[in-house]
């Protein structure tokens, strides 16, 4: 029985982070997802300098690279238009910056949550309404992306049911939208609301699945430790995120001591688990 290769594992740093983690990165072709733009003043702000650093400072990394997008405040489903075309910029700024930069992904958050699973039947056109809603707004985006080689990665955020990314994602119907997943958003949303555990987020996604965020949670807030430090059950979730027909981009996502995080592989490879 042949055993697939150890997944090579990225991750998500700003500019700050990324000098003294550069050859460790750099020597295997880590995937890199830069995380200095989400801000909304700095994405609705003069980035050419920033840009600048960034691409001076990769010069000789050779593996994927993708931006997370901006965020704060933007609700992807948004039911007014001239809301909807403020956020339209913003993506397609982030857009700009990661064809900039090299990258290959975005990052963009689901307006999903559990209000809409406790009112799905008490509001029954609230979910075809969200999903029409977010059509219009990624459908410029969505092109823009196409034309510079960009997949927007829709992660789950507050969602209970990882069936309302994959529906959103399937009425769509784009080539560069794709789905993510945060192993700690899901395993809060376990712990508080009852959702499903981490492992059936992954079964969901199917084929869908383009990029996952991994990051350790004690199931009570968002804590982005490091791999090990929480509940998440390590061996499961890499178990099945080898079962899973797609190959996502696996990304490292801690909040903190980001110097520690060779060590952090080393102890998952030490399981067998990446590398």
């Amino acid at each position: 029985m042949t055993t697939s290769p150890l997944p090579l594992l990225g991750v998500a740093l700003t500019r700050p982070d990324f000098d003294a983690l550069r050859d460790w990165i750099t020597g295997p072709g880590r995937a890199i997802e830069i995380q200095d733009f989400v801000g909304a003043d700095v994405i609705a702000g003069d980035t050419d300098a920033l840009v600048a650093d960034w691409r001076a400072a990769l010069a000789g990394h050779a593996g994927p690279r993708g931006i997370h997008g901006p965020f704060f405040g933007l609700d992807l489903s948004n039911p007014d238009r001239e809301i909807r075309a403020v956020i339209q910029r913003r993506l397609l700024k982030g857009l700009e910056i990661a064809e900039a930069l090299g990258g290959t992904h975005m990052v963009v958050h689901s307006p999903f949550n559990f209000w809409h699973v406790l009112n799905r039947d008490n509001y029954p056109r609230i979910h075809a309404g969200m999903i029409d809603a977010m059509a219009d707004c990624l459908s410029p985006v969505l092109a823009r992306a196409a034309d510079v080689g960009c997949t927007l990665m829709l992660e789950n955020i507050d969602d209970t049911d990882p069936q309302h990314r994959a529906d959103a994602a399937r009425a769509i119907g784009h080539p560069n939208l794709a789905l993510s997943i945060d192993t700690g958003h899901a395993t809060l949303a376990h712990a508080n609301y009852g959702a499903p555990p981490v492992v059936d987020f992954v079964a969901r996604a199917g084929d869908l699945l383009g990029h996952v965020h991994l990051q350790d949670v004690d199931g009570h807030a968002d804590r982005h430790w490091h791999p090990g430090e929480g509940i998440i059950p390590w061996p499961a979730v890499f178990n099945a995120l080898a079962r899973n027909p797609a190959e996502p981009r696996l990304v490292l996502e801690v909040r903190d001591r980001r110097d520690r995080l060779p060590r952090t592989v080393a102890a998952l490879e030490a399981l067998g688990l990446a590398r």
